[in-house]
């Protein structure tokens, strides 16, 4: 007779164990491990039955691709590829009271003019969903809406005659499976109920949407396998205190990766921001040191945003290295670079450094941008304010060559910039930014060089007067 398999699984990574202890191997987390039922065991010497032989078809086929809908939320199109594509499933993660439910509840209210939309919430109840809607002013949307937990129920209302085209979950931690002998949020519910869902979609070709929760460190919570069993992964970013998100796909089958979608919270939802790169730089002044504007590539747009660094002496043995929006390791290089390679001492000073806008930067292009902005803090002299820098900073100090040159030049001269601090570049190319003087840059020296220039004429005329 068969007998019962227990193990315990952690609920962090989903890692299993065939005995408990205090700490995870896997993730090395502290008492996440949780005793979860695996069902039975095949008996000692029993063999597994013949299976079916499948059908192998070509590589070229018949079969016509599916058109993408297009919700009308460009910004949301936009990251997704296109549109949405029938069949497939999305996952949509991001920090609580973010914005999340506000967004897709603007998505199906828009897709329901096309196709019949169900929003289905684990978290609220009907006429709570019903007051965002009238606040978003899309009541008279023809969305259905359901409270359910049970996958069970769910899949059975899908198999009906009336099977919506699109469904929204909210969220895929509350759902369970009841013939699974754990709570809604473990790792053997969260996995046993997308991939149920995940089956029903293909099989229907309905477009999954699932709303996830996510860790203290940012990460979707849950089984990291999660991510690989949906086709798009979306996270929906943004500081409580700015009143812009940024919608990012870290991954997608159907569309680029790194893209990027820029909403304005307002009082009536979220608003498309069309030109991100004028939103982020409305509020500069030109005339304050400690600050530069980066030209970055998020997925295929280009981006303007303001960097800012304050550089104080440290009243403390350790100086203080506080970074919002970059990462700080990379910002440990370029100090050492600086100190190292170009006698720039900031060794006994507190740095500062923060992106505008709340936007999180990734790309290496924005190391010469930071660089400068730590320089023009230091010497208190300002960048002058119709220049756009970027490059990457190599351990030696060379400025290295980066993607999209064109892309980022074209989007400065557009907003009015009339210069750029660029990498030499390996190939001349006459381009159509012939306006914007370019500035080539072989090493950090030169721009260290720059701002020491800006200083001595300083001191000339302090001189002088």
């Amino acid at each position: 007779m068969a007998r019962s398999v227990v193990q315990y699984v952690c609920q962090e990574c989903g890692t299993s164990h065939g005995k408990w202890s205090g700490q995870c191997s896997a993730c090395a987390a502290w008492n996440t491990l949780v005793e979860e039922s695996a069902g039975e065991a095949v008996p000692k010497g029993m063999k597994l039955g013949r299976g079916r032989e499948l059908e192998l078809v070509s590589l070229e086929g018949d079969s016509k691709f599916t058109a993408r809908r297009s919700s009308g939320i460009n910004e949301f199109d936009r990251v997704c590829g296109g549109g949405i594509v029938p069949g497939s499933a999305i996952l949509v993660g991001g920090d609580p009271g973010i914005g999340k439910s506000t967004l897709l509840l603007q998505v199906v209210a828009a897709l329901s003019n096309q196709v019949p939309c169900l929003y289905i919430s684990g978290e609220e109840a009907v006429d709570q969903v019903r007051l965002r809607a009238e606040r978003l002013h899309v009541r008279k949307a023809p969305v259905q809406l359901a409270t359910a937990t049970n996958i069970r129920d769910i899949i059975t209302t899908l198999q009906s005659k009336n099977a919506p085209n699109v469904l929204v979950i909210d969220s895929i931690q509350t759902m369970y499976v009841d013939s699974l002998d754990s709570a809604p949020g473990t790792v053997s519910q969260v996995r046993a109920c997308a991939q149920e869902l995940i089956r029903i979609a293909k099989k229907c070709g309905l477009t999954l949407i699932l709303v996830g929760h996510v860790t203290k460190e940012g990460m979707i919570a849950g089984p990291r396998v999660l991510e690989h069993m949906v086709d798009t992964v979306l996270y929906f970013e943004g500081d409580r205190g700015h009143q812009f998100r940024i919608l990012r796909a870290v991954k997608n089958r159907f569309g680029p990766t790194d893209e990027i979608g820029v909403f304005e919270m307002t009082q009536q939802g979220l608003a498309e921001v069309a030109n991100p790169s004028a939103l982020f730089l409305a509020e500069r002044s030109g005339d304050i040191s400690g600050a530069s504007v980066f030209a970055g590539i998020e997925g295929t747009r280009p981006v303007l945003v303001e960097i800012q660094a304050l550089v104080a002496p440290s009243t403390f043995g350790t100086p203080r290295r506080t970074v919002i929006g970059w990462d700080s390791g990379r910002l440990a290089m370029i100090l050492a670079v600086l100190e190292a390679r170009c006698g720039v001492v900031m060794s006994g000073m507190d740095v500062y450094l923060n992106i505008a806008g709340g936007l999180r930067l990734h790309e290496p292009a924005v190391d010469l941008a930071v660089a400068a902005a730590l320089l023009s803090g230091l010497s208190r002299i300002a960048m002058p304010k119709d220049v756009v820098i970027f490059g990457e900073i190599g351990l030696s100090g060379e400025i290295r060559v980066v993607g999209q040159t064109d892309a980022r030049l074209k989007e400065a001269s557009k907003l009015g910039f009339s210069g750029a601090f660029v990498p030499k570049q390996r190939k001349s190319k006459n381009n159509a930014h012939n306006t914007l003087k370019l500035t080539e840059l072989v090493s950090l020296n030169e721009l260290v060089a720059f701002f020491n220039t800006f200083e001595t004429s300083f001191n000339q005329k302090v001189k002088t007067a």
